[in-house]
Formats: C-alpha cells, sequence, structure tokens
C-alpha cells in the first residue's frame, strides 16, 4: 500500500496563508504518508524570496517529495529572463531539477515540466519529453503504481471558463493509457475535481484517472472554491485508488475530508512501443 498527499499552488508571496501552510506540517506530521507531490506553482512571481521560503516549507516535510514548477515559477516581468532562462531563478532557489522521478518498488512517481515562458498561463508536454516517458513507463512492471505529475491540465473542469488543456494533451494520456499510468496528478485552475481520460478521448483505452487539487495554501480559489483551500490524499493497494478531497476548516484549522471516490485498479495488456510514431504525430 502507498499514501501520497497531493498539493498543488502553495504561491508563495502575496495572497499565501501561512496558517494552512502550517496545517499542511501539521497532517504530514500525523498522517505520514510515503510521498508529498507539489504540482507547481511554489511562488507567485518568481521572485528569489519566494523560492527561498518554498525551499524551507519543502525542507520541512517529515518524508520525500516530487515537486514541479508552474507558470507562476517563470518571471511575469523579467522579460529577458521569462525568454531565454525562465526558470533559472527556480533552479537556482528552489531546485536544479524539473522534472524528479521517485520510484521504489510499489510506486514510480514521474514529473512532467508543463510550464514555459513564452505564454502567460497556457502549458504544454514536449513530445521529446513525452517519448522518454513512454519509455520509462513501459518498462515499469505492471504492479507498480504509476504516477505522472503535471502542473497543467490534461483535462478541462467542469462548468469552468474556457482556458485550453495543456499541448499535446491527448496524445500524452494515450500514451499514458497503453504505458499502465493509474494516476495523473496536476492543480493550476485553483480549483479540485476528477475526471477519466476516456471521457474527454475516448479511444477504448484502460482509463487514466485524472485527479486535480485547488490551490492548497493561497487565497486564490476559484469558481466553487473561491477562498478555500485543498488537497487530495491518496491511498492505493494492489486493488484500488482512494482519492480524498481534503478541504481547509478555519475553525478547526486542519484539514477535513470533503469527498472520497474509489477506482478499480486497471488490468491492461503488455504494451508495445511500435505505437510510439502514431502516438506522437502533433
Amino acid at each position: 500500500m502507498r499514501q501520497i498527499l497531493h498539493i498543488s499552488d502553495v504561491h508563495f508571496g502575496p495572497k499565501h496563508v501561512p496558517e494552512v501552510a502550517a496545517g499542511v506540517l501539521s497532517f504530514l506530521d500525523e498522517r505520514r504518508p510515503d510521498l508529498v507531490v507539489v504540482s507547481g506553482d511554489l511562488t507567485q512571481r518568481a521572485k528569489p524570496w519566494q523560492f527561498r521560503e518554498a525551499r524551507a516549507w519543502v525542507d520541512r516535510f517529515p518524508v520525500p517529495s516530487v515537486v514541479v514548477p508552474g507558470n507562476h515559477d517563470v518571471p511575469l516581468y523579467r522579460v529577458w529572463e521569462r525568454i531565454f532562462i525562465p526558470f533559472g531563478a527556480y533552479r537556482r532557489w528552489f531546485s536544479r531539477e524539473l522534472e524528479p522521478v521517485h520510484r521504489d518498488d510499489e510506486l514510480l512517481v514521474v514529473g512532467v515540466n508543463t510550464a514555459h515562458g513564452w505564454t502567460f498561463k497556457d502549458g504544454r508536454i514536449g513530445l521529446r519529453r513525452l517519448a522518454q516517458l513512454e519509455k520509462l513507463l513501459a518498462a515499469t512492471p505492471e504492479s507498480v503504481l504509476k504516477v505522472v505529475v503535471a502542473h497543467h491540465h490534461l483535462i478541462a473542469p467542469p462548468a469552468f471558463d474556457s482556458q485550453r488543456v495543456a499541448t499535446h494533451a491527448r496524445q500524452a494520456l494515450e500514451v499514458f493509457a497503453r504505458t499502465g499510468v493509474d494516476l495523473v496528478l496536476s492543480g493550476h485552475q485553483h480549483i479540485s475535481y476528477i475526471g477519466s481520460s476516456e471521457d474527454f478521448y475516448p479511444r477504448g483505452l484502460p482509463p487514466v484517472v485524472i485527479v486535480h487539487t485547488g490551490t492548497t495554501t493561497s487565497n486564490r480559489g476559484r469558481g466553487s472554491e473561491q477562498f478555500t483551500n485543498t488537497c487530495n490524499w491518496i491511498v492505493a493497494d494492489g486493488g484500488t485508488i482512494s482519492v480524498s478531497c481534503l478541504r481547509w476548516d478555519p475553525a478547526a484549522s486542519c484539514f477535513r475530508e470533503h469527498s472520497r471516490h474509489v477506482y478499480p485498479r486497471q488490468e491492461r495488456q503488455p504494451y508495445g512501443l511500435e505505437g510510439l510514431t502514431a502516438t506522437l504525430e502533433p
């Protein structure tokens, strides 16, 4: 069995909520998951002091973590940096690794950097990175829980605005379905929701469960989660995956379960890389 806490959009800087950030640390001390996943937007404006505070906070996690950058971790107004070294500040002040990998006998978690410096908020999955992921995921035994972490969403949120999904989302989800990915974890939209790859890109393939969380430690929630802080508690065993959406309770100063969703682990046929070329057509 493996347990994961999924948080996102912590936004150190203006509108960050220190009380909730402290609540995350208390939750981790109590629950002690196997891993913490942070799916991007460590900062509000990619400033050195914001990265330093985020780094100090993550360093207090009592368990390992996988962290990927988000679009807010690319400088917005420092145009020269944004164009030529979009992750210079992230690498200097937070981490040199943009696409970390965590693995053990039961779990594989791979990070995908969907942020870049050419737009303000849209994301993309590079085809070269997708080809690398395909080989890594296909070579991993089916018994291992396979999780992909990205900042930008690969499916659209229900009853929400018209923000575009990440470029190459369809190709990515086909690769993930064929290589036995169980979960995709992301953020960006500041609202929590869960969907299935087959609902959006039907190909008759095993569905990949796509789990989004809202902003965990800022007051920038959107839609029905305005001024709400959320994260996801994930428990997986050999047969099922349970995803609990947690919401911050200001009165009790703790996270409480808001909803729970249980999914069967899918049986998948052995995957051959002969599908790579067709899958990765732009």
